[in-house]
Order: C-alpha cells, then sequence, then structure tokens
C-alpha cells in the first residue's frame, strides 16, 4: 500500500471499532446502572411487547388481590350482622317457648311481648345500619355484588356475593306482621282451595316508579303437596320463601277472631303502594287489595296457640339466616383460594417478567469489563495510527 496523508486507513478502521466499543460501553453501563436488560424498545422489540403485556397481567393480578380481600371484608361485616340476628332470633324462640306455657298471667305475657317488640325494633335497626363504604348489606337494597378478583375482562374474573338470602329487613318485617311505617295492601281469600302454586305478580310504585315483581312457582313446603296449600299460613309461607318476592315484599295473615287466617297482607319493603297486582286472577284465589290496611299476623303470645306459632314462624327465620351465614361463610372460603390463587399467578407471572426484562448482573459486568479494556486498547491504537503517517515528513527532507 503506498504512503498517503489525505486518507489514514488504519486510523479509521481502527476509529470505527472504538466507536462501537464505546457504544457497547455506554449500553452496559445503562443496564449495570438501572438493572433492566431492556431501556428502550431498540434493546428487545419483541421482548418489550411480551413484558409489557406481563406487567399489565401483574398489575391487574395485585388490584385483584385488594379486590378480594375487600370481598373478604364485605362478607364479614354482613355476617356479623347476621350473627346478631341469629342470636336475637334465638333469644325470641326462647322467649316464645316460655310464653307457650299457660301458667303465665297476662302480666307475663305483656312483658315477654315488650322484650320482643324491643328485639324486632333492633333487628330493624341492624337491617339499617349494617353498610360497609356506604353500601347496606342486609336491607334488601343490594341482592348481589360483583367483586373483580381477577387481571382480566369476564365473568371468569368475577366473584358474585349473593345477599338476598341475608334480607334482615324482611326478616323484622314478617316477625312484626309488616313494616310497622308502612301501610299494606289486603288481600281476601274467598276460599282456601283456590290458592294454587301458580306464579304470581304484584307491581308497587314509589316516587312514581312502578315496579313489578313475578315469582316463580310456589312451593308448598309444609305438606308437600303439589299443586294447593291447605292454609292461608302456607301460601304466605311459600311467597316468603320465594327470592323475588321476599327481595322487594313482606306478606303477612290476617286472622279472623277465632284465629283462622282469611286473608294476607303485603307490604313493598321500599315503602311503595300497591297499584296493580296480577292475584286478582280466580286461580290465585285472592279478591282486590285494600290500600293502607293495618298490618296483622306477627308474632304473638297472648296464648299458648299462639306462642306456638310464633315459635314456627321464628324457626323458619332462623333457617334463613342459618342458610344465608352458611352461604356467606362458603363465599368467603371462596375468596380466600381466589386470592392464594392470583398470588401465585402474580409470583409466576413477576418471575417470567423478570427473565425478559431484568440483567444478569453477573453476566454484564464481564461485558463491561471487555468493552472497558478494548476501548483503552482502542484509543491507544487510535493514537498509534495517528502516528502511522508521520514517516511521511522523512521524505519531504
Amino acid at each position: 500500500m503506498g504512503m498517503s496523508i489525505n486518507t489514514n486507513l488504519s486510523a479509521l478502521n481502527t476509529y470505527r471499532n472504538l466507536n462501537s466499543t464505546q457504544n457497547d460501553l455506554s449500553k452496559s453501563l445503562e443496564k449495570l446502572s438501572t438493572g433492566l436488560r431492556i431501556n428502550r424498545a431498540a434493546d428487545d422489540a419483541a421482548g418489550l411487547t411480551i413484558s409489557e403485556g406481563l406487567k399489565s397481567q401483574v398489575g391487574g393480578l395485585t388490584v385483584a388481590a385488594r379486590n378480594a380481600q375487600d370481598g373478604i371484608s364485605v362478607v364479614q361485616t354482613a355476617e356479623g350482622g347476621l350473627t346478631e340476628t341469629h342470636s336475637i332470633l334465638q333469644r325470641m324462640r326462647d322467649l316464645a317457648v316460655q310464653a307457650g306455657n299457660d301458667s303465665n298471667n297476662p302480666t307475663s305475657r305483656e312483658a315477654i311481648s315488650t322484650e320482643v317488640g324491643q328485639l324486632q325494633k333492633e333487628l330493624g335497626r341492624i337491617a339499617s345500619s349494617t353498610n360497609f363504604n356506604g353500601i347496606n348489606l342486609l336491607d334488601g337494597s343490594n341482592n348481589s355484588m360483583k367483586f373483580q378478583v381477577g387481571a382480566n375482562a369476564g365473568t371468569d374474573s368475577q366473584i358474585t356475593v349473593d345477599l338476598s338470602g341475608a334480607n334482615v329487613k324482611a326478616i323484622a318485617t314478617t316477625l312484626t306482621g309488616g313494616d310497622l311505617n308502612v301501610a299494606g295492601s289486603t288481600f281476601a281469600v274467598a276460599d282456601v282451595a283456590d290458592l294454587t302454586t301458580a306464579a304470581v305478580s304484584f307491581t308497587s310504585t314509589k316516587d312514581g316508579v312502578s315496579t313489578t315483581v313475578t315469582t316463580g312457582a310456589l312451593k308448598d313446603t309444609a305438606d308437600g303437596s303439589a299443586a294447593k296449600f291447605q292454609s292461608v299460613e302456607e301460601y304466605a309461607s311459600a311467597l316468603r320463601s320465594d327470592a323475588n318476592f321476599s327481595s322487594h315484599f313482606s306478606v303477612s295473615v290476617k286472622k279472623d277472631d277465632n284465629g283462622a287466617g282469611v286473608g294476607i297482607v303485603v307490604s313493598a319493603l321500599d315503602g311503595g303502594t300497591l297499584t296493580n297486582t296480577a292475584n286478582t286472577a280466580p286461580a290465585a284465589g285472592l279478591a282486590d287489595g285494600v290500600s293502607g290496611a293495618a298490618l296483622t299476623g306477627g308474632l304473638k303470645f297472648d296464648s299458648a296457640t299462639n306462642a306456638q306459632a310464633s315459635i314456627q314462624m321464628i324457626d323458619d327465620q332462623i333457617a334463613k339466616v342459618s342458610s344465608a351465614r352458611s352461604n356467606l361463610g362458603a363465599i368467603q372460603n371462596r375468596f380466600d383460594h381466589a386470592i392464594n390463587v392470583t398470588n401465585v399467578a402474580k409470583e409466576n407471572l413477576t418471575a417470567a417478567g423478570s427473565r425478559i426484562t431484568d440483567v444478569d448482573m453477573a453476566q454484564e459486568m464481564v461485558k463491561y469489563t471487555r468493552d472497558n479494556i478494548l476501548s483503552q486498547a482502542g484509543t491507544s491504537m487510535l493514537a498509534q495510527a495517528n502516528q502511522s503517517t508521520q514517516g511521511v515528513l522523512s521524505l519531504l527532507r
């Protein structure tokens, strides 16, 4: 190769290699200082896409675990109210059993009724005051609540908490024979033989808004009859057992002077007025409603017979609360498992993301040391290459 001074190929080659080494050294410094293998999309375009997807899932699972914890708190709050409801109902039952003894004089029965009346008011207070973050749980206004316990969209990432059975307001209404502050509508039963298990509908209006509720096929749980009810009490019990009805209405039995059921009193739990009903059909055996009728049919302790009926009524409500608490307990266990699954998934996804985005510090330190040595060597060689053309000067002397 001839000697030239305009183009120093050795110096250019050395400079190019030095520049590449300096770029690699800069990237190594960046990775070592951040601890990340991917600091910009150019570092690993495909890896960036995958890691961001994993990051979304990890973040979603973190929030989902908190949501599930909130779900447990909601369930525990509701069950706390139901636990005390159970205690109140058990005390009511003890009093009803006591009232079933004819050794009680009228004063004793009045004292029993007084205590039960206060307990009934406490049930109403529990129903209206048990709430989570301002959301009432036991008054029937929220029959179900959904909790996002997964990172993705869709029903598979949700758990629904059924609160329809935890309607303490309906229980209190049933035991008092209706909401003491709300007038109901009375339906007279012309003939018990006309009462069937066919579905019935009720419409109530409050603040100009009408709500129509249709029951399912009613079930005669008293004697297992397939199509008929033997008494008005059985019919009322079947209505209370229907989830659609009990979430919006209460029902009590209207009795004559002899204690025989002659009709039912239906009240809207939200204080609405019954403006229309499909229960006027002959098959239902009910006459037109009379608005504003007095509410009757609750717990009574004025005789041994009524005390016996009260025991049965209380037993029905205890069974409902037991079922509701059992359901809430099962849901709480489900939340616990959902949290465990979420935490395991979060851990594994975090590990997968780490393998993509986190730098291997030892390996990167090896590269940094190599590039640092090459940088120093390249700098030295560039100086030597720049000196290689100095021999041209000896020709000019």
